[in-house]
Formats: C-alpha cells, structure tokens, sequence
C-alpha cells in the first residue's frame, strides 16, 4: 500500500466516511475511489490530479499534501523529477 492510499484511509476512518458517500460528495465513481483507497497512486487505476484536489477537500485534508504523496519527486543525479 503506497502514501496516498494509507493518507485516504486515515482520512476516511476520522471522518467516519465510506468509499460510497466519498463517491457521492466528490463525483468519482465509487470503485474509483475504493482502487485508491486499497492501491493508491500508483495502482491500476490512477487517480487524476483534479479527482485528488476533490478527495482532498472533501477528506479536509491540504490539497498540497495529498499532491505531494501522489507525485513524490525523484531525485536524478542531484535534479529533482516528476
């Protein structure tokens, strides 16, 4: 399990939300947001950058965070990567 689906499972349980309702309040499918919650970003189904802005807010949680744990930068010979 990556960063980004351990974040949006912390975030759900504090919340007391279920794939399901988070489907319904951001609009992504519900088996979207299950393959993010259980593989993450870097799963089969990858999570856009506009439907990780959506689960951000809605899980209360900094856009720039879960950004972040979705698209860690790799270092190249000294040079930040994307």
């Amino acid at each position: 399990m990556d960063a980004l689906a351990r974040l949006i499972q912390k975030a759900m349980r504090h919340n007391g939300m279920s794939a399901e309702r988070l489907a319904v309040l951001t609009g992504i499918r519900a088996p979207r947001v299950k393959a993010f919650a259980e593989d993450g970003a870097n799963g089969p189904v990858r999570p856009t950058d506009e439907e990780l802005v959506a689960l951000a807010t809605k899980l209360s949680l900094p856009t720039s965070e879960v950004l972040a744990v979705a698209h860690p930068q790799v270092t190249v010979q000294g040079t930040p990567t994307r």
